[in-house]
């Protein structure tokens, strides 16, 4: 597979980690018809463990949001800005520090958010709770899930 080729598979996945932030996006599926389309073209056993992989990771993460509650993210107040914060923070602690950097990263992003719009500490914590019991769980579960799949066939295209 070409550079070319490789950096638009990049890029789904790229639309895919942020479709996964935009209500009504398929952005895990976008993700894993990526994962999918390189797998397919650049047929290597790596590849095909990188999507058998990620299709695991995400039937898993399906269970997962399927148990959690129903995503209610408008009644909570949060906004795209705050998806904004909280993308930008799960994608920063899954590169400082790798895998489980996501979750707190995520966290730490809508905390910020709040702490800005807000301005104190308690308030902050008051709307980081809020959002995270009214479908921020769920959001963090199928992100968390792509940014694993997308590191898996980072991985897999620089090392494989």
């Amino acid at each position: 597979m070409g550079v070319w080729e490789l950096l638009l598979v990049g890029v789904v996945i790229v639309l895919g980690l942020c479709g996964v932030l935009v209500p009504g996006v398929p952005g895990s599926w976008l993700v894993w018809a990526a994962v999918l389309w390189w797998a397919l073209t650049d047929p290597q056993p790596v590849a095909w463990g990188v999507l058998v992989g990620a299709t695991g990771v995400l039937l898993l993460s399906l269970a997962v949001r399927w148990a959690l509650p129903p995503r209610r993210l408008r009644q909570s107040g949060a906004t795209p800005r705050m998806g904004a914060y909280a993308g930008a923070g799960a994608l920063l602690g899954f590169v400082l520090l790798p895998v489980l950097g996501a979750l707190p990263g995520f966290m730490a992003g809508i905390y910020l958010h709040e702490r800005l719009r807000l301005g104190r500490h308690g308030e902050a914590l008051a709307g980081l709770r809020t959002v995270m019991r009214s479908g921020g769980s769920s959001v963090l579960a199928e992100l968390f899930a792509c940014l694993v799949i997308a590191g898996a066939w980072v991985g897999a295209v620089l090392w494989g």
